[in-house]
């Protein structure tokens, strides 16, 4: 059993928090994991994309067109963007439904695509929340990656605790609290 997983969104939303979450998760299950980031302009908001693929052996972390069993998408254009990464017909996509306007929209040259979130449902499996909304009422909008995480892990066959441990590992302490809230507020969407 191999697993696909893209994770897209824009710098700052922590897109490489949720892959090493996620990463360390599949570890700890005993399946071989590979990882691999790519960096835009993630320092000046633009598009960040990370891999994560785990099984009983994996070769490559880069996943291609039409390879993802699912894609995490912490921002709506990336998740249009990252589209046709999904597998037909059995991949899902868990977004964030949260809009953050790309350079050539703040610049005026462009304007934001309407209706996204509807034309990605014509084509795929979504499951959407607005994980920013969620992580600023716990207090903290910089947790809607792990709100995402939530509302994506309730879809698969791994125990709440595997969660719960490999979040206690992997942020940092005076963190851990926020995030697992965070987490049950995903897993509870």
């Amino acid at each position: 059993m191999n697993k696909s997983i893209m994770i897209v969104g824009v710098g700052g939303q922590g897109t490489l928090l949720a892959s090493r979450i996620l990463g360390n998760l599949a570890i700890s299950l005993g399946y071989d994991v590979k990882v691999s980031e790519v960096h835009g302009m993630s320092q000046r908001g633009g598009s960040v994309t990370t891999y994560c693929k785990y099984g009983d052996k994996i070769y490559s972390p880069l996943i291609d067109k039409g390879e993802a069993d699912i894609i995490l998408a912490f921002e709506a254009l990336e998740a249009y963007r990252a589209l046709p990464y999904l597998k037909k017909d059995t991949g899902v996509m868990v977004i964030n439904i949260t809009e953050i306007d790309p350079m050539p929209v703040i610049t005026g040259q462009m304007e934001y695509p309407k209706d996204i979130i509807k034309k990605i449902k014509e084509k795929a499996k979504v499951i959407e929340l607005d994980s920013t909304k969620i992580a600023s009422e716990l207090g903290n909008p910089r947790c809607a990656n792990v709100v995402l995480i939530g509302a994506f892990a309730k879809n698969l066959d791994i125990p709440y605790e595997n969660w719960i441990e490999v979040i206690k590992n992997t942020v940092p302490n005076k963190f851990i609290e926020l995030n697992i809230n965070a987490f049950e507020r995903g897993i509870n969407s």
